[in-house]
């Protein structure tokens, strides 16, 4: 019966043009297509569930490594903290022997103010980049500001170390900033993708819904981001849409805080003023360079070229040199000290920073796997017909070898219908067929989804 048929709908083709000829599946055909495309789908929504719990475990550990990290972090910042109030005080003390001669000072410092500020802003414009004017009046605004004694108590170390103690403590709140964020969009994840696992365990039974998260395909026990942090770049194509955005910042922190912009620089023979010592030494580094276009502090590094500069250190007031003596020696003790605490929360800092981009990195990996099945918490509000394939449409061919292809008409979950097209060489009856058009299916719903916690 079915071959007269298929014979017969044969001869309606070849009679009115076979390109034209168009056969349809009934209701039943339809249903059993998108039973067996449902099956296929039921795997996805389960892998996808075990890769969001992986998250979860993860996002844990990584909860774990970031307790202990600040920890070192808080006991570090106490020591740099102690070493700065101990500078600070016997700074203190040197300043008050200073007033003893602040008038004598106070005039060499007259003296030594326009030679300071033409030999830095000279060797800015034959080291530095460009900008020798904004710093001029920077420089201007410091020197204002700064006394006599500062130019000879290292004051520039202690106003450097002072501005990236401050960037230190910015830098720490963006990451925990950034580092919290993260950690709610994965529970946030996870609490919905648990809400789907226990929406189709009850509507299901299926029992390849366990408990027990299983380990994506592509993981293992040491692919953890504190085990195994070197991810190649090319593997990780960052922040293409939805819930990624969560993610972005972090890296954009990392870029910012890794970046080494400074440019190469070349420092350029030129002339000295009368009262400028000619130094054989190259003192064009970029931290120089850096400290001058932060706060022009690092101009006063410059201050031995200088000779009415110079002249301040010999001053003797009533029998005493404080610039010469003990007390400088142990304020120089505690602001290397001070130094010492500011370098090493620096390096701590970027460790940290660095663990947790890695975590990010290895997040956004794994939400862009299985993410999207959180997407369903709120979706699947029929889960006996999540998957329902409307249309099959067969085009005729005059050519058996090379048969027509298939257009297919589909919804998955709450989505609008989708259509597309199935090769020619896969019929409906063939197992494939379902699974070709639940795989395209589910394909296009992640393109379309935009998560937005």
């Amino acid at each position: 019966m079915k071959m007269r048929i298929a014979l017969s709908f044969l001869v309606v083709c070849q009679l009115y043009s076979l390109s034209e000829c168009q056969s349809r599946l009934s209701s039943e055909d339809l249903k059993q297509i998108s039973l067996s495309g449902e099956k296929y789908l039921d795997k996805h929504i389960d892998n996808a569930i075990n890769g969001v719990k992986q998250m979860k475990r993860l996002m844990e550990k990584s909860g774990e490594e970031h307790k202990k990290y600040l920890s070192i972090l808080d006991r570090t910042k106490k020591m740099k903290e102690d070493a700065l109030k101990n500078a600070q005080e016997v700074e203190s003390k040197l300043n008050s022997e200073q007033e003893v001669c602040n008038e004598t000072m106070q005039a060499l410092w007259e003296e030594c103010k326009p030679c300071l500020k033409n030999t830095c802003i000279k060797f800015y414009s034959r080291t530095c980049s460009s900008g020798s004017g904004m710093v001029g009046r920077q420089l201007e605004e410091l020197l204002n500001r700064t006394t006599p004694m500062s130019i000879w108590i290292n004051g520039e170390r202690m106003d450097s170390l002072l501005e990236e103690d401050k960037e230190q403590d910015r830098r720490f709140e963006d990451l925990e900033e950034h580092y919290s964020e993260v950690a709610d969009g994965v529970d946030s994840i996870f609490q919905d993708s648990m809400k789907v696992f226990d929406h189709m365990h009850s509507s299901f039974h299926h029992p390849f819904f366990s408990d027990f998260p299983r380990m994506p395909s592509f993981l293992n026990d040491e692919d953890h981001p504190f085990v195994r942090m070197n991810f190649p770049s090319s593997r990780f194509p960052m922040f293409e849409r939805g819930f990624h955005g969560l993610f972005q910042p972090m890296f954009h922190m990392a870029q910012r805080m890794f970046d080494s912009a400074n440019q190469h620089m070349e420092r350029e023979d030129g002339k000295s003023s009368e009262d400028v010592i000619v130094s054989g030494q190259n003192r064009g580094d970029r931290r120089t360079c850096r400290e001058i276009r932060r706060n022009s502090a690092g101009c006063l590094k410059l201050k031995e070229e200088c000779e009415k500069c110079k002249d301040i250190l010999s001053i003797d007031c009533s029998g005493k040199r404080p610039l010469q003596g003990p007390l400088k020696e142990e304020f120089e003790k505690a602001l290397a000290i001070f130094e010492k605490f500011t370098k090493e929360y620096d390096e701590l800092l970027k460790k940290f920073q660095q663990e947790m981009l890695n975590t990010s990195s290895l997040m956004d990996t794994l939400n862009k796997q299985f993410g999207w099945v959180s997407t369903l918490a709120n979706a699947t509000k029929r889960p006996d017909k999540f998957f329902q394939i409307k249309t099959v449409i067969s085009r005729g061919s005059p050519n058996p070898d090379n048969p027509g292809d298939t257009n297919v008409s589909v919804q998955l979950f709450d989505s609008p219908p989708m259509t597309f097209t199935v090769p020619g060489d896969i019929p409906w009856d063939d197992p494939k067929f379902s699974e070709v058009v639940a795989e395209e299916a589910l394909e296009r719903y992640k393109q379309n989804i935009i998560v937005v916690k």
